[in-house]
């Protein structure tokens, strides 16, 4: 498993990205833990999982209190990703907030500073924020989160709405309402689709179906969904609070899901018939 074997996703501004990146949603919340999760973090840039995505509401900013002291020494590494709470989105709480975000992240600028879900604010409230971060160079990219395919359409009219770099939503084998619409409205307007919880936080690995795939393929269960995921064209940032939890994400990359093993696991979960309303955890 080296870096140099590592997948890549291409942003619309054509610059590319690891597609397997590290998520770090209940990281930093328990003091027990912490320097096995610096070191899992660490690994994963070791490995190429360059991409980590945190948020200011992630342990009301412990997660990125824990990626400032991990990461601080390897910032020019790593595609650093965060995200601004709704309350927090209109102009000058989206600054405000970005700002707070660098302090505890221990860094001058962000790649990609996203909504987190759409609250009270007008979306050109946080667009504004958005535009004045990326003036001051502290934000190069800005995207969304949880947002469906509607919401989507009106950013896209607003002024500077067509500059929305990614749309950060929950993907997994058992959640696949967006490949109706959101996915296929993503690619043709060229955001990047990213996956969170893209194993479901672990309850996805107890299906049947997934295990046989993953037995037949010499692989684990986590390995296959996000394969899945990746072989979509979407980026996926699982969370991993251990090395070892590291080593078997980024055995993902390697992997390659035959004919055979895509048909297996559209069987045991099915695309959707129809229009699904976005989902959220």
């Amino acid at each position: 498993m080296s870096a140099e074997s590592a997948r890549t996703i291409a942003l619309p501004s054509g610059e590319e990205i690891g597609a397997l990146g590290q998520g770090t949603w209940y990281l930093g919340e328990d003091p027990a833990r912490r320097e096995q999760e610096i070191a899992a973090l660490r690994l994963g840039v070791d490995l190429g999982m360059t991409v980590v995505d945190t948020a200011e509401m992630y342990g009301d900013g412990a997660a990125e209190e824990l990626v400032g002291e991990a990461l601080r020494e390897r910032r020019e590494e790593i595609f650093l990703v965060s995200k601004v709470l709704p309350g927090h989105a209109d102009r000058k709480g989206t600054v405000a907030a970005c700002e707070r975000s660098l302090r505890r992240l221990r860094t001058e600028r962000l790649d990609l500073y996203l909504l987190h879900w759409r609250g009270r604010w007008p979306l050109e409230e946080t667009l504004a924020g958005f535009t004045e971060l990326m003036e001051a160079e502290k934000i190069r990219y800005w995207g969304v989160s949880n947002l469906d395919v509607t919401d989507m359409t009106e950013l896209a009219a607003l002024p500077n709405g067509d500059a929305v770099a990614a749309d950060q939503v929950l993907y997994n084998l058992a959640r696949r309402g967006i490949e109706w619409d959101l996915l296929p409205w993503c690619r043709q307007a060229g955001v990047t689709a990213m996956a969170y919880s893209p194993i479901e936080q672990g309850r996805l690995l107890k299906g049947g179906a997934l295990t046989a795939v993953a037995r037949a393929l010499g692989a684990t269960p986590a390995q296959v969904a996000l394969a899945w995921v990746l072989e979509q064209g979407v980026a996926a940032i699982p969370r991993s609070g251990s090395p070892d939890h590291v080593r078997e994400n980024r055995g993902a990359q390697d992997l390659r899901l035959p004919p055979e093993a895509l048909d297996a696991l559209d069987q045991a979960f099915p695309p959707p018939d129809g229009p699904t309303p976005l989902e959220m955890l």
